[in-house]
């Protein structure tokens, strides 16, 4: 039986999926409302990412001599406040605002809940609680993307956030009942954690985070006009396509963690990232097949997401008397991936290739993903002299 206090990690992670994604796709419903175009608009989805990578490092320097139960609480009520005042901001300088400030609490989220999952898990299945943990991100591209996304265009993009803001209210209840009460840890220092950054181990991390998490980016990014323009599927079967990558995610998120559980987790980013590599090069060259579209959607929706776990875990076993901090430094590098991915992606199609040509450049960032793995693992070998 799972845990309820992972549970209650999960209704966070599906809380924040859903303030995270939705906006794509409710963007033109919010540029019609506010009468600005489609670019300016997608500002919001930009601030969003900055203050992840501001907000992750930090809250969690500054709330870590605090019991995790309360730093918790504590973002998730920061969560709450800031997704509230984006659903009745009345104008677009708020809104800027607030969707800035919505984005502080996210990496710090995941950044001590991961901690806390592996203190709450069975020995030997560390992993496996945080991938229970990120499940609700998973279910939150399932289900809550395409819930928030017909709330907000049918009715209003205002009531899609109101609904996030409740659901965030729903964690921080679910926390403050099922989360046990995990003592601080006293031998932490401000200074202390950011030693953590003078280590080889966490620039090498960050990059094979921020460059080969970019391989699942490039891909998604473009996904919709893909399937549109060269496997020629009705856009009015684009959201079914979404709910496929949706499922693919949920199963690849908990295979994630059993994998790196049993093989340990940077032989498991090894094995993820090339797994992701081949299986992009064959969305590429099957993306004309109408039927391979769908099947190609779950599996590489699959294999994509498998990888968030074992990130985590290497990121928090590298990371002694700093583990939090790399955590949430690991969430801000996810977000960097996401930029980094669709930017790159986009740079085929500006120069007027098909619609299928970002999943190549999703080739090469998967593939360095997994060759800085690779190089992870034997300076972690030489470093202790195997």
């Amino acid at each position: 039986m799972i845990n309820k206090s992972l549970i209650a990690l999960a209704f966070g992670g599906l809380a924040i999926g859903m303030t995270e994604f939705t906006m794509m796709g409710i963007l033109p419903d919010i540029a019609k409302d506010l009468s600005i175009d489609i670019p300016t608009a997608g500002h919001l989805i930009a601030l969003y990412a900055m203050g992840v990578v501001v907000g992750a490092p930090i809250l969690v320097l500054f709330t870590g001599k605090y019991p995790p139960k309360n730093v918790l609480l504590f973002l998730m009520l920061l969560f709450v406040v800031f997704n509230g005042l984006f659903a009745i901001a009345p104008e677009y300088n708020t809104l800027l605002l607030s969707r800035f400030m919505s984005g502080l609490p996210h990496g710090a989220y995941f950044g001590v809940g991961s901690v806390v999952a592996t203190q709450l898990a069975s020995k030997g299945k560390e992993a496996q609680a945080i991938s229970i943990m990120f499940t609700g991100m998973t279910i939150a591209n399932l289900a809550g993307v395409p819930l928030g996304t017909y709330i907000g265009h049918h009715y209003s993009w205002r009531y899609t956030y109101g609904f996030i803001s409740l659901l965030g209210l729903v964690t921080f209840i679910a926390i403050y009942y099922w989360l046990p009460k995990i003592e601080a840890n006293q031998g932490g220092n401000l200074f202390g954690q950011l030693g953590f950054f003078k280590r080889w181990e966490a620039w090498l991390l960050i990059a094979i985070i921020s460059i080969g998490t970019g391989g699942l980016f490039a891909w998604i990014s473009y996904i919709a006009p893909m399937v549109t323009n060269v496997s020629h599927i009705n856009p009015d079967r684009v959201p079914f396509i979404m709910i496929l990558v949706g499922l693919g995610m949920f199963f690849g998120n908990l295979l994630g963690g059993k994998i790196a559980d049993a093989i340990s987790p940077t032989k498991a980013a090894m094995a993820c990232f090339s797994t992701m590599a081949v299986c992009l090069v064959v969305v590429f060259l099957t993306a004309h097949i109408e039927w391979m579209a769908y099947v190609m959607s779950f599996i590489t929706g699959l294999i994509a997401f498998t990888i968030g776990s074992p990130l985590q875990m290497m990121l928090i076993t590298s990371a002694k008397g700093a583990e939090t901090l790399a955590a949430a430094a690991g969430q801000a590098s996810f977000n960097i991936g996401n930029t980094l991915g669709a930017f790159f992606g986009g740079i085929p199609i500006a120069l007027g290739f098909a619609y299928n040509t970002p999943v190549l450049i999703g080739v090469g960032m998967a593939s360095i993903g997994a060759l800085f793995s690779f190089v992870f693992l034997r300076m972690i070998v030489i470093k202790k002299g195997v």
